[in-house]
This record gives C-alpha cells, sequence and structure tokens, in this order.
C-alpha cells in the first residue's frame, strides 16, 4: 500500500527544495509506520530520522485545547464563562475562543533575537466584532486560553501539558517553548529559499510553541480524546461550520459532507510546515512534518499518504479556506479616514477607479496604485507596497493591506501591517489596526 513512498517523498523534496520531512501512521492506536527523508540538518549533513523532533506551530493549538477541556472537566473553569478583562463588547468565552470566534483578529509576532519581545501582544489584544458572530483565526485567543488556564490550575502552560497529556499518553518527544529542549535530534527549520533559520520567538505560546516527532503527533491525535469525558469529546468535534467543506470545533478542524470524517489540524510559520490527520472510522490517524517554510512539499506527502490510507480523501477535508475572492463591485470615488494605532492616528485616503485599480495614500507619502478584489466577508481587499509607519510595522512588517466593508456612507475595516513570506529575512509580524474611511 505504501510501496512508492520512499521514490515519490524523495522526489517531493527535491522538487520542492524542502530539507526533510517526516511522517507516522497509527492504527487502533498503536503506530504502525515511520519514515524520515532528507536533512534535518544540511550544514551539518544529518539526515531525518524517525526519532527527529519538528516545530509544530498551530499544530500547538490542539494541545492547548485539549488541556482546557481537561480542567473544565475537572472543574478548574467553565467553558462558558467570560474570560476576566474589559473589552469593547461582553468578553469571550473559553469556547469561543477555542472555536476562534472570539472577536480577537489575526496576529502574530515573531521576533529572532533574545530578551524581551519588542512588539507588545497586549497592544493588539482588542476585540474586532462581537463575541460568537463569527470565526477569525486567532493566536490572541488561544494565548488568552493559555493564560486563562494557568490562573486556573496555579501551573505554566507546559508543566500542566507534560503532566495531563504528554505523560499520561506516553508523547516521550512532547516539548514547549521558543526552543526544543528534550533529548531528542531536532531539525533545523529553513526559509523557502533554504536559508537556516534563527530561534523564533514570540507572545503566543498556547498557539504555536509545541515539538514533536511525527509518530508521536500522530498518537496524540487518535488517543487524546481517552483523557476526556465522552460529552467534552462530542463537544470538541461538534464543529461550527466555516466554509462549504470545514468546521472548527474547540482546537480541531473537522470535515463536513460526503465521504469519512476528518479531524485535523495544520501548522505553519517560519521553517514548519506541519498537518495532523485522525479519521475516526477507520481508527487512524497521521502526522507529516517537514522544515520548510514552503507548505507544498508537506501538502503533496499527505496528498499521497492518504490518498493510499484513505480512499476518496480530498484535500478540501483540511483546508480551512475562509475568504474566497470575487470581483471587487464598489463605484468610483474617493474616501479619506484614519487608521487607529497605539501610537495614535494614521491618515489614510484611496481612490477607487475603473477596471479594479484602487490609488492608496498613507499620512503624507506618495499614492501607490494597486488592484483590489472583494469577499464573502468584505467589500475591498488591496495589498500594497506602503509602511505603516509605526514603530511595531518598521521592525519587520513592510508591507501593507485593507480589509474594508460598506456601510452606509463609511468604508469600516482594518489595515494591516504584515511581511508577505520569508524569501527576504525572516518571517515578520502580523499586525492588525483598525480603520473608517467616509465619503471625500
Amino acid at each position: 500500500m505504501l510501496g512508492e513512498l520512499d521514490d515519490f517523498c524523495t522526489k517531493v523534496l527535491a522538487d520542492h527544495g524542502c530539507a526533510s520531512v517526516s511522517l507516522a501512521v497509527v492504527e487502533r492506536g498503536e503506530l504502525v509506520h515511520t519514515r524520515a527523508y532528507g536533512q534535518a540538518d544540511v550544514a551539518g549533513r544529518r539526515q531525518a530520522t524517525p526519532e527527529t523532533v519538528y516545530g509544530l506551530a498551530s499544530i500547538t493549538k490542539a494541545f492547548t485545547a485539549t488541556a482546557v477541556c481537561l480542567a473544565a472537566d475537572e472543574g478548574l473553569l467553565d467553558l462558558d464563562v467570560p474570560i476576566p478583562g474589559g473589552y469593547r463588547w461582553t468578553a469571550p468565552t473559553p469556547r469561543q475562543l477555542l472555536q476562534h470566534r472570539g472577536g480577537f483578529p489575526a496576529f502574530y509576532n515573531f521576533h529572532y533575537e533574545s530578551g524581551p519581545l519588542p512588539i507588545d501582544i497586549g497592544r493588539y489584544r482588542t476585540l474586532v466584532r462581537e463575541p460568537g458572530t463569527d470565526f477569525e483565526y486567532s493566536n490572541i485567543g488561544y494565548h488568552e486560553l493559555g493564560r486563562l488556564l494557568e490562573a486556573a490550575s496555579g501551573q505554566d502552560l507546559a508543566v500542566f501539558l507534560r503532566e495531563r497529556i504528554v505523560e499520561p499518553l506516553g508523547l516521550t518527544s512532547f516539548g514547549f517553548g521558543s526552543v526544543y529542549a528534550g533529548p531528542a535530534p531536532v531539525a533545523q527549520r529553513y526559509a523557502a529559499d533554504g536559508r537556516a533559520y534563527a530561534t523564533c520567538h514570540s507572545g503566543h505560546p498556547a498557539a504555536g510553541a509545541g515539538w514533536a516527532t511525527a509518530g508521536d503527533v500522530a498518537l496524540f491525535a487518535r488517543t487524546a480524546s481517552r483523557l476526556l469525558r465522552s460529552a467534552t469529546v462530542e463537544a470538541m468535534y461538534d464543529a461550527v461550520p466555516i466554509n462549504e467543506h470545514l468546521g472548527y470545533g474547540l482546537g480541531r478542524i473537522v470535515s463536513r459532507g460526503a465521504g469519512a470524517v476528518v479531524r485535523s489540524h495544520g501548522g505553519g510559520m517560519g521553517g514548519i510546515a506541519a498537518m495532523m490527520i485522525d479519521i475516526p472510522e477507520r481508527e487512524l490517524s497521521a502526522a507529516v512534518l517537514a522544515n520548510s517554510t514552503n507548505k507544498a512539499a508537506r501538502d503533496a506527502v499527505v496528498d499521497h499518504l492518504m490518498g493510499a490510507l484513505a480512499p476518496g480523501f480530498h484535500s478540501d477535508q483540511l483546508n480551512p479556506i475562509t475568504e474566497r475572492t470575487r470581483p471587487m463591485a464598489l463605484a468610483q470615488g474617493e474616501w479619506a479616514g484614519e487608521i487607529s494605532t497605539a501610537e495614535g492616528d494614521i491618515p489614510l485616503w484611496i481612490r477607487i477607479r475603473a477596471g479594479g485599480q484602487v490609488e492608496v495614500r498613507l499620512a503624507d507619502g506618495p499614492p501607490v496604485t494597486v488592484s483590489a478584489v472583494a469577499s464573502q466577508r468584505w467589500n475591498l481587499r488591496v495589498s500594497a507596497p506602503l509602511q505603516l509607519p509605526t514603530a511595531d510595522a518598521r521592525l519587520n512588517s513592510p508591507s501593507f493591506g485593507l480589509e474594508l466593508s460598506a456601510e452606509q456612507d463609511r468604508l469600516v475595516g482594518r489595515a494591516i501591517a504584515f511581511k508577505d513570506g520569508d524569501r527576504d529575512g525572516w518571517l515578520g509580524a502580523y499586525l492588525v489596526h483598525p480603520c473608517v474611511l467616509r465619503s471625500h
């Protein structure tokens, strides 16, 4: 069944410039297949093995979610009681945060030097919509869950994960933190063009600071539910729809529609492309871990592996796309307003032109003209080569995006400072700021 896998994975690594990939398959709770290909450390010529540990990025959210659900089962917290803190709307509940419906925006603040993080996550812990009303994938929400769990349990998240999940399930390789501190060999992380990454720090470890072998990830996917009450397991996989193919439960993506149900979570950041899959109907789980920012090798291996293990599998059962584009249909005209930042308001002006073109000017800088699109959520979406003039954005977020909805005589939404990939330097921060424009 997997006879062609060796040749296929070797070719995929070469085709996509990926240093290594590791995979594992678990059936009925037992690890039945492990393989690793390529080099875990190119400079050191160290081969990847099934014992090599990889960064998990957002697969960590599944571990954090399981920990939060364990704490709820033990009465340490209530999934439906709003978290502490003052917010624009009613504070979100842990259940809403687990489902990425807590109202927080997308965010990451990756940094590659030791010492305090220069971008404070607290400056971006502002609700952008009423909790419970819509899905938005947010590291801030999982950061809040980590803080809540530590306060409720009196333990560091790393300790709680180790004592309540890792040790009971026998996941001997799992680690948590910016640096892997366990005994196993670690895969060096690489940019899309093959440069070795420096150590990455962030202000939201509960959302992405996990490490493990592919075997332990696959075992976790198949066995984590053993730790929870049956009603909690049912709630974990009762996924609210996010598109026509998928829903998001409590730290798990769940497929919808025809075919066997697939429960999964992916992970991606600088030098990491990871995927965890569980198919309960077949009592089967799998993990594919790669040490490259480019997800192409991971995705090709996942498709090949799952095609052999689960006929009828399709990649739409994994990919939580929520913003499918369509043509922008706003009328021509000029709009002016401001972007709200922690450093004060920044003037913004746009002119909507014919043919889906938009002219954008920030503060007193020169205008640039770019193409615009729309989506089911936004009437206008653009990306422009403009630098948001804040100290946080200047650190490593040189690109600028706008997502705006038409509301009577206003355009309301957000301005985003980000970095488009890591082919130049390292992946930067993703910073969301409220924005309001009025017809000018």
